[in-house]
């Protein structure tokens, strides 16, 4: 089947142009002016943009914390992907048993995802432990599809410095990117149960109990540990604050290399007000949502390159259920909220069409960086012959309200209900297929493919 979609205005990480698109086989095939229509499906997008489908590189589906289960699994999940423009999502497993290895995981997600996405997607690892078992595996996972590993400094199985920097050597060795989740586990637990002590257990004292420096000095260790792995590469997941954006300058001030930088819209859209809200438990997530100072720092961050990602950390639990588990105590409540469909018209919204990126930024930071990064590039992310023809159709004339009726997941709240969005998303393509069509899904439960990525070498 051939299609072609005419007259729409494409964005590139670095270009914009008025061309068609000539799509066959699930792939660009052509990009040009006044392509021949015959026997192909016109999709004509006048007055519209056209843009790479966004890729989310951090989101945790089906995710067992242990106290609860995150509501959307697979197929609701990426529904919701689907209709908010992004077209692969590479999902952070969860943790396993203690000492299992890196495979456990891997399998149980395989279960997971198979016969529900739909669209395509992968997987990070997970580094529970480190022993000589484990550092071997990450070879074997990478051969596998699997080129990155995630490591957590806090929560229950999280690594001390020796661990990190052996997990930095292995997967530089194997062309590999390790990702990390940076706060100071034991200044957060200190201050945790210091506000509980003091009967401090509203939501906002989940901000005060994890704050900036607790994320920025976890931020320099890691880098630093980096550099000592002979400037391995370091990915950052959820950069929120000021602090932590000037510790990684300050590392790439002083030669090191190999540094990539993720944010989320949450913190460059909300902040910690929401916690003093009579519905503030939606908003425990970690790292806590911050200051109108650190928003509009992180935006500069995205503006001048220091941040080269915005993801989503979407990790839903119901307010209604869920969330109400820490009602009396914020350390109760499960973290996480979502955000995978929300995000790209966030950008567009407040980002791109309000003047603090351009178009070319929007698309580099949701599309390429993102692909490039974690070895989906060139098939994902980018707009050129040869690559899949994953699209989305953007009307910047249009307008909305964000609610979460608009939403497609499980969860029964969006953390932006009732901000007032410019654009509207008209079509979303998938391998060249129309999967979402005037905010209706229309794709196949199951039609997403695992993507076996590459590593950086």
């Amino acid at each position: 089947m051939r299609t072609i979609i005419k007259n729409g205005h494409i964005f590139t990480e670095s270009e914009d142009y008025q061309a068609d698109l000539l799509i066959e086989g699930g792939k660009i095939v052509c990009v040009g002016r006044k392509l021949p229509g015959d026997e192909a499906e016109i999709i004509d997008a006048k007055g519209c943009y056209i843009l790479p489908g966004a890729v989310d590189v951090h989101t945790h589906m089906d995710l067992d914390v242990g106290i609860s289960r995150a509501v959307d699994d697979f197929y609701d999940g990426t529904v919701a992907a689907a209709c908010g423009g992004t077209t692969a999502i590479v999902d952070h497993m969860a943790f396993g048993p203690a000492g299992v290895p890196l495979h456990h995981q891997f399998e149980v997600y395989k279960k997971l995802a198979e016969g529900k996405a739909v669209i395509d997607y992968g997987f990070h690892g997970t580094a529970q432990h480190v022993n000589d078992e484990i550092l071997e595996e990450l070879a074997a996972m990478a051969s596998d599809g699997i080129p990155s590993v995630k490591v957590y400094l806090t929560y229950g199985f999280r690594l001390n410095d020796a661990d990190v920097l052996q997990i930095l050597q292995k997967m530089k060795e194997v062309g590999g990117v390790t990702a990390f989740h940076c706060e100071n586990h034991e200044v957060v637990e200190f201050l945790k149960q210091k506000y509980k002590l003091e009967g401090k257990t509203a939501p906002v004292y989940h901000a005060k109990s994890r704050p900036n420096l607790a994320e920025a000095e976890a931020v320099s260790r890691v880098l630093n540990l980096a550099r000592m792995a002979d400037d391995a590469p370091v990915y950052i997941v959820h950069l929120s604050c000021k602090e932590s954006l000037e510790a990684v300058r300050d590392a790439r001030r002083h030669g090191q290399k190999n540094i990539f930088v993720e944010t989320c819209p949450q913190y460059l859209v909300l902040t910690e007000e929401c916690y003093r809200r009579e519905d503030g438990l939606k908003y425990i997530l970690s790292p806590p949502l911050r200051t109108r100072e650190d928003c509009e720092a992180l935006w500069e961050g995205i503006a001048d390159g220091t941040i080269q990602v915005v993801a989503t950390d979407h990790c839903p639990f119901n307010y209604g259920i869920e969330k109400q588990m820490g009602k009396d105590d914020f350390t109760a409540c499960p973290n996480g909220a979502p955000g995978v469909e929300e995000r790209l018209m966030l950008m567009f919204s407040e980002g791109a069409a309000k003047g603090r990126i351009t178009m070319n930024q929007l698309v580099k930071t949701l599309c390429a960086e993102p692909s490039r990064i974690y070895g989906l590039y060139p098939e994902k992310g980018v707009i050129q012959p040869g690559a899949d023809a994953d699209l989305v159709i953007l009307d910047p004339r249009g307008s909305y309200v964000m609610t979460q009726e608009r939403m497609h997941g499980a969860a029964d709240y969006t953390a932006y209900e009732g901000m007032q969005i410019t654009g509207e998303i008209r079509k979303v393509l998938q391998r060249g297929k129309v999967i979402v069509d005037g905010g209706k899904f229309l794709g196949k439960k199951g039609d997403g493919r695992f993507i076996r990525r590459k590593g950086l070498n």
